[in-house]
């Protein structure tokens, strides 16, 4: 372990060349197997120039190449899924490199990009086919109740940057955008069953045709996952049990098509010394397209979501969630291609207080309304002019702007200069003006003093963002993208002492009294080193700075504002196809030190071989964490949990 902390360029290289004389035995092998034995796997399921054309929709809501998108979007692809291993959510998104992904716990992760991570973070919007997981009660993501079928999705688009003309207040770093295939593409059966040290999982799913013309598929799916433990050895009740099932039905039209979609889970989470704590949910999405003529379409879409979360010791949550959606594409004197749109969302969210945190009031109903419009306008043949404006009122601050302004080159068919400024905002959550700790509060006189109080005058983080991109495939076998960025930062969240007098419920208030600003560079390349050969690379090298203002008395300002970001992180991939039908794939990563809570550096391998031992049959036999019995990646010293070395075997079958 010695010779890995010194010298990891090292490592790095030996690793590169030992696949290079891997791929090059595979290649000479393959061009002496005997007729009628297995041929061998494609590299991907896309080529280079393939997924350069990949068709994306994240970052203007329309249909363009990812080559032609002026923002930062790295796309996961369901080959790179497929022959990672990955079997949740947040593992499949350790393959974009222009995120942060720590492991906090069996069950909890800290997901960012371009800086202030936590275990809570809250600049990171979050979709699946468009549907918002955004929780209201803290502006971010529950992890432990995402869950989709790993097989069933067609590509992950990972947007590092703002993305609130588009999509709203809190897409501030960044856009995930998971996007599942048609149930079309998924007929006959499949599945899934994965047994490992750790975590075990079975899925089950079957597709079909309708009498209507339409295509469907259904789900089940299991997941038992134990508990991490701290370095010490002993369990950190972090485990958890879930069941999920769902469907998606799709009717393709030649003037557009509609979708239907939905899932239910239950889900059980570990407490420690406590009765596990019950999980529920379900959501419904109906999505409908339609083509009004050459020039112009119509996209509506409908989101009803449910969810329970009954953990006693922290808060019982039941929260309710419609979103409405409409957007209108048209295309204007060949040189304009206008999008607009509006959206309403409500929330009901229902809190009841626990022996240690309250929301107060304990039942809040919120709404978003934006209405939004964007215009992309041919200045030249190879020169485009992207302006957008989305206005969006919430019933914490009231309306708020976000504009956006990008400029593309397309110095060639294969080489894009982009650069942009936006504004974008993070509106208030349940936890910057209802949050209450402790949840029984001292009397001073008849008025209920708290530790900590929401702030009734707690305003919108705002960020001000500048990027500037470069695209380029060189040759087929070599694509690459690089992008500078620089973000300033006000009104970001502090506790303040409460200066109001006793009248006032906090001794403590929750205000806007810090700023703070984020730059660096974010880089990624695809090589196809050999015909059966590719390496995937990504850096990311970042500052973070946060201060308090003039006037702020934060305690926390001796331990920093929101730093829980490292100065650069990276990996590297390879992929190869060797012979028998056969493929092994490895990813090298490497985080730097967490300075508060401080986290030592580290670097960890993980690595996959699967066998397709018939042509309906995939056995695989995937290692987590091989470098280190255990590291961390996330928290505070000495409560903290490890991240432990695991194996797993999983078999897939498909009838």
């Amino acid at each position: 372990m010695h010779i890995i902390r010194k010298r990891p360029l090292a490592l790095a290289a030996g690793l590169v060349l030992a696949s290079a004389a891997m791929a090059g035995e595979a290649q000479a092998q393959h061009t002496q197997d005997v007729p009628g034995s297995a041929p061998l796997l494609d590299i991907a399921d896309l080529s280079l120039e393939q997924l350069n054309n990949v068709v994306i929709t994240s970052v203007s809501r329309q249909e363009e190449r990812l080559a032609n998108a002026a923002a930062s979007v790295f796309i996961i692809s369901a080959g790179d899924i497929r022959r990672s291993g990955a079997r949740s959510l947040p593992e499949a998104l350790r393959l974009a490199p222009n995120l942060q992904v720590a492991r906090q716990s069996a069950r909890d992760y800290a997901i960012t990009a371009r800086g202030f991570n936590g275990p809570f973070s809250n600049k990171l919007l979050v979709l699946v086919d468009g549907r918002s997981v955004y929780s209201p009660l803290f502006s971010g993501v529950f992890w432990d109740t995402q869950d989709v079928v790993m097989e069933d999705i067609e590509r992950i688009e990972v947007i590092s940057g703002p993305g609130a003309t588009i999509w709203g207040a809190n897409a501030v770093n960044g856009v995930i955008n998971v996007i599942t295939r048609s149930a079309k593409d998924t007929q006959g059966g499949l599945a899934a069953l994965s047994a490992g040290s750790r975590e075990r999982d079975a899925t089950v799913r079957h597709g079909g045709t309708l009498a209507s013309g339409g295509h469907y598929r259904v789900y089940g799916r299991v997941v038992d996952v134990d508990d991490s433990e701290r370095a010490s050895g002993a369990a950190d009740g972090s485990g958890l049990r879930r069941r999920q099932a769902g469907f998606r039905a799709d009717w393709d039209r030649p003037l557009g098509g509609l979708t239907v979609s939905g899932d239910v889970y239950a889900t059980d989470l570990a407490q420690l010394g406590q009765p596990d704590a019950p999980l529920s949910g379900a959501n419904l999405v109906a999505r409908l397209t339609r083509k009004l003529s050459d020039d112009s379409d119509l996209r509506l879409q409908l989101v009803l979501d449910h969810a329970e979360r009954d953990q006693q010791f922290a808060f019982i949550e039941r929260l309710d969630v419609v979103d409405l959606d409409a957007q209108h594409s048209l295309r204007v004197a060949g040189r304009h291609n206008i999008t607009w749109g509006a959206s309403y969302r409500h929330a009901r969210d229902r809190v009841t207080p626990s022996s240690a945190y309250a929301f107060l009031p304990s039942t809040r109903s919120m709404h978003w309304t934006g209405v939004f419009a964007q215009d992309e306008l041919a200045l030249h043949e190879d020169l485009r002019l992207t302006a957008g404006l989305k206005v969006e009122h919430n019933n914490y601050t009231g309306a708020e702007y976000l504009p956006n302004l990008r400029l593309a080159w397309t110095a060639s068919p294969t080489r894009l200069l982009w650069a942009s400024l936006s504004r974008t905002v993070r509106a208030p959550s349940r936890i910057d003006r209802d949050y209450y700790f402790p949840a029984r509060p001292t009397l001073v006189g008849n008025v209920p003093r708290y530790t900590v109080g929401g702030g009734p005058d707690f305003q919108a983080e705002t960020a001000r963002v500048a990027e500037l991109g470069w695209r380029m495939a060189p040759t087929p076998a070599l694509s690459y993208s690089a992008t500078a960025f620089y973000a300033s930062y006000e009104r970001l969240r502090t506790q303040e002492p409460n200066v109001n007098g006793p009248a006032y419920s906090g001794l403590l208030e929750i205000r806007n009294m810090a700023a703070g600003d984020v730059r660096g560079v974010e880089m990624w390349a695809r090589w196809q080193a050999r015909e059966h050969w590719r390496l995937n690379a990504g850096l990311v090298l970042q500052r973070v700075r946060s201060h308090l203002l003039p006037g702020s008395r934060d305690n926390r300002g001796t331990l920093g504002v929101a730093t829980s970001d490292p100065e650069r992180y990276w990996q590297l991939r390879s992929s190869h196809d060797l012979p028998h039908a056969m493929q092994l794939d490895w990813t090298l990563r490497y985080t730097a030190a967490l300075a508060r809570p401080a986290v030592p550096s580290y670097y960890e391998l993980d690595a996959q071989w699967l066998w397709k031992a018939r042509p309906n049959v995939d056995v695989a036999v995937a290692a987590q964490n091989l470098l280190h019995r255990s590291h961390v990646e996330f928290g505070a010293a000495p409560n903290r949990s490890v991240v432990r070395r695991a194996l797993a075997v999983k078999l897939t079958v498909r009838y």
